[in-house]
């Protein structure tokens, strides 16, 4: 259905010093787009302006991992990064995809959530045919109703122009962005969860710990506060609720887990595969499946 929610657009992980993020991934044997600076809009109609961020990402085909920094402290900052950074950096940005902003918005608006309403982003990229634009829209959801992170709906224009060939191929062998984590501070446990319920129109199943909540595209998971030592041995905890972790997809678990180590990685071993800390990718939990 127009408008629906299919899956992930992106993951963010937000930094001040991009650098740094960058290498934590390409050591974690992550292909990264080049760098890219952001135009974005402050309200609906209005013309983007530079912002005060750019970012590298690790691309799929359909969801991504956005590695967002904060790059120049005196421009401008339409979409309040540096307040978000101020509070902490690490995983902080979950947006989901949609064929129609517009529409789910006003889908998202009809079942009480409060939005920014449809802005516009832009940024130049190169392509194999030279220089093009990316252009996409997306609302964010009001984040003093969000405790656990800053959430959005994002809708592509130029699809294209960001997951280029040359850049979804991994050295370990990684295809997907599959799940993404959510901890849920006990007291607002019922609140995020059925926060979710309505936006992803998806019924909630258990699995274990977790609450699951299935899209045509990927999963989102969500686990008590007080059951997260059981998902998330030894992972720090930033908030009461927060964006604890991503599941990559990868081709071959061995051979990932030999690459991430070769780039001097430390690794764990899950029930499916592998982790690497949050302490070593900068704030995100990634998981590595089969």
């Amino acid at each position: 259905m127009k408008g629906d929610i299919h899956g992930f657009h992106h993951v963010g992980i937000l930094t001040r010093d991009l650098e740094r993020l960058e290498q934590a991934y390409i050591s974690c044997g992550f292909t990264l787009s080049p760098r890219s600076r952001h135009l974005l809009s402050e309200r609906p109609g209005d013309e983007p302006v530079p912002g005060c961020t750019a970012n590298r990402c690790v691309l799929f085909g359909g969801g991504y991992i956005e590695l967002l920094g904060i790059v120049d402290e005196t421009a401008p900052d339409p979409w309040h990064t540096r307040e978000i950074a101020d509070q902490y950096e690490g995983f902080r940005l979950l947006n989901f995809d949609t064929d129609d902003a517009e529409i789910a918005g006003l889908r998202l608006t009809g079942t009480g959530l409060r939005t920014s309403g449809v802005l516009d982003l832009k940024r130049e990229v190169d392509t194999e045919d030279g220089p093009r634009t990316v252009r996409a829209r997306a609302l964010h959801l009001d984040p003093r109703t969000t405790s656990e992170g800053y959430l959005g709906i994002a809708q592509h224009l130029t699809r294209q122009y960001v997951h280029q060939p040359r850049y979804l191929v991994h050295p370990n062998g990684a295809r997907s962005l599959d799940a993404v984590l959510i901890v849920a501070g006990d007291s607002e446990f019922d609140v995020i969860r059925d926060r979710y319920v309505r936006l992803l129109r998806a019924e909630p199943r258990q699995q274990g710990s977790m609450t699951v909540l299935e899209l045509p595209a990927g999963r989102l998971e969500i686990v008590r506060a007080s059951d997260a030592g059981e998902v998330l041995p030894g992972e720090p905890a930033p908030a009461l609720s927060y964006l604890a972790a991503v599941t990559v997809r990868v081709e071959d678990v061995t051979a990932a887990r030999k690459t991430v180590e070769d780039g001097g990685i430390t690794t764990r071993t899950t029930g499916g595969g592998f982790l690497v800390s949050a302490h070593d990718a900068s704030g995100a939990t990634v998981f590595f499946t089969a």
